[in-house]
């Protein structure tokens, strides 16, 4: 996040908890961890999309960033999504954007420049007003 500007500062993981000093807030759809969203079942997806939802209906975001395609398909029941970047999704009021999931595993943006375009192009969907 600090390398594509969305922090003004390095932050560790220790340190998430300062992300709402930048105006982020950062949550799960699910709290168990997997390998990948996929490894989610139906009922856990549609439990975590209604805490979700309410979450965002509470702090009414300007935008909902979701890290990674496949629980952002989840989230709206999608089977295609077109890649990284703005959706034409909301969440009420809140515009939607998919960064690639950082993760080592995803082979569709293998090293770190290939992930980091995407993290610059949601710093400047935000500054932009969100589109």
């Amino acid at each position: 996040m600090f390398a594509s500007g969305l922090v003004s500062e390095a932050l560790t993981a220790d340190q998430d908890h300062r992300l709402a000093e930048f105006g982020i807030g950062l949550t799960n759809l699910c709290s168990r961890p997997t390998r990948s969203a996929a490894d989610l079942s139906p009922q856990e997806i549609e439990r975590g999309r209604a805490i979700l939802a309410r979450k965002i209906g509470r702090m009414r975001p300007r935008v909902v960033a979701f890290v990674g395609l496949t629980v952002y398909q989840a989230y709206f029941g999608l089977r295609t999504s077109g890649g990284a970047g703005a959706k034409a999704e909301t969440i009420g009021k809140s515009r939607v954007f998919v960064v690639p999931n950082p993760s080592g595993l995803n082979a569709s943006f293998p090293g770190f420049r290939h992930k980091l375009v995407w993290f610059e192009a949601l710093r400047a969907f935000v500054d932009d007003g969100a589109g």
